[in-house]
């Protein structure tokens, strides 16, 4: 007789099985035991009653741990954020790594209440996550639910639920979390279409640009126009900027929009009596390549002098990759291009930003300003931002200013520089002469 020890080849065996249905980073069960969990417990509804909930999570601002860190830091963060998963929830429920910073949950217990605990406490913990390579990070978690029988029983519904109530709760601004309701169904096909619009708007000549007058506040003098992209659909009418511009930052079709903007502003401001021409850079347009190869070009194909352009950028876009960002904003400043600081106060207002890059100028949003009346917290916003701005000299700009009491609280508070509709609402390039001569009117009356 002979014997022949298999246990090895059973164990060999064991390991590729459970590394067919398991992610090799963190372990957890992957997509494809992840569905098969799924239909089990979606039979077990269908047969026995009581719910599941599928909780589908994403990381915010993952990519810039990545690109800021490295990849290996990168992964130490998705085993951080796989073992919270693992903590928090209950002996029966499945964890999984979909892939790249993509986790799901299956709950069964009383829904959504337990879905919706579970989702608040673990984007309460994945928001503070430890330091990495001795520097604090940036990152959050976004979920969305779908629960059966509710929203289904067939396992792609539910799973399509879940990803349309994730997309919601990124679009509340992150760090949040969306039960899935059924009109979002709806949402996404007028989405759809609408971005489907968008593709073939830049050719068509839908888009146009309009202007608002930018004033020094110690002598009313008008310093320049910002120039704000309008989009005018054929049939939708006029579509607003809050609508589109996040569409077209998702798809890249921001990268060409943007380019034309820049280009038209600078050729239209050309004309213009030696006031500057104010343009917003979307993050995007940082992450492609050849940004100042583009400024260069649009300002000598125009013949606008540098120092008449400004560009403006706003804390997401430093955020996203602050180190490459600031290179390049160093490139563009030794054109002879100013660069002013957008919508400070809003995001994370890290001072870290005005030490790394001196920027000349920050611009203090319109939210603040338009609730200086009823908000101790604006009033208190302003002050410090203008009094920061004066100890830095940089000049500070207090955007939507529409009221006379506005303007005497914002000169006051010691900003340098203001617009909003007191001094006109923004105008075609066809009127800008008529603005300026209107403004300077104003001036030599005052």
């Amino acid at each position: 007789m002979t014997y022949e020890d298999v246990t090895e080849r059973h164990k060999a065996q064991a390991r590729v099985a459970h590394m067919a249905r398991h992610d090799s980073l963190t372990d957890l069960p992957n997509r494809t035991l992840f569905r098969e969990k799924m239909g089990e417990g979606l039979n077990q509804v269908a047969i026995a009653g009581g719910a599941m909930a599928v909780l589908c999570f994403d990381l915010d601002n993952f990519k810039t741990v990545n690109d800021r860190l490295g990849h290996a830091a990168g992964d130490r963060l998705l085993r951080w954020v796989a073992a919270r998963l693992r903590e928090n929830v209950g002996e029966h429920d499945t964890v999984a790594r979909l892939g790249g910073d993509e986790f799901a949950v299956l709950q069964r217990g009383p829904q959504p209440q337990s879905a919706e605990a579970l989702a608040r406490r673990l984007v309460e913990i994945i928001g503070h996550p430890p330091p990495l390579e001795s520097q604090s990070i940036h990152v959050g978690v976004s979920v969305g639910i779908a629960i059966a029988p509710d929203h289904g029983l067939d396992a792609d519904e539910l799973m399509k639920c879940a990803d349309l109530a994730l997309y919601q709760a990124k679009a509340k601004g992150r760090g949040a979390y969306q039960l899935f309701e059924p009109e979002m169904e709806e949402q996404a096909r007028s989405r759809h279409a609408l971005e489907q619009d968008l593709v073939g708007a830049l050719e068509g000549r839908e888009f146009h640009l309009v202007f608002q007058p930018q004033m020094r506040l110690d002598s009313s003098e008008l310093t320049g126009f910002e120039a704000l992209l309008r989009w005018k659909h054929p049939s939708r009418g006029f579509v607003s900027p809050a609508e589109f511009i996040p569409i077209a930052e998702e798809n890249g079709l921001i990268v060409p929009i943007g380019e034309w903007v820049l280009r038209t502003a600078c050729a239209t401001a050309a004309s213009w009596p030696g006031v500057t021409v104010a343009v917003n850079l979307s993050p995007v347009q940082f992450r492609s390549r050849g940004l100042v190869a583009m400024v260069t070009s649009a300002l000598a194909e125009a013949g606008l002098p540098p120092q008449r352009l400004e560009l403006e950028v706003t804390e997401t876009a430093l955020l996203d990759d602050s180190k490459a960002t600031i290179d390049i904003l160093h490139q563009l400043r030794a054109l002879g291009v100013r660069v002013s600081l957008d919508d400070f106060g809003v995001g994370y207002s890290s001072l870290s930003y005005l030490r790394k890059f001196p920027f000349d100028r920050i611009k203090i949003d319109r939210s603040f300003v338009g609730t200086l009346g009823e908000s101790p917290e604006s009033v208190a916003i302003v002050r410090t931002i203008a009094s920061l701005g004066s100890v830095l000299g940089v000049e500070t700009t207090a955007e939507g200013v529409e009221t006379e009491e506005q303007l005497d609280f914002v000169r006051e508070c010691g900003c340098t520089a203001v617009q909003g509709y007191y001094f006109g609402k923004p105008c075609l390039a066809s009127e800008v002469g008529r603005t300026i001569e209107t403004l300077n009117m104003v001036r030599r009356v005052a």
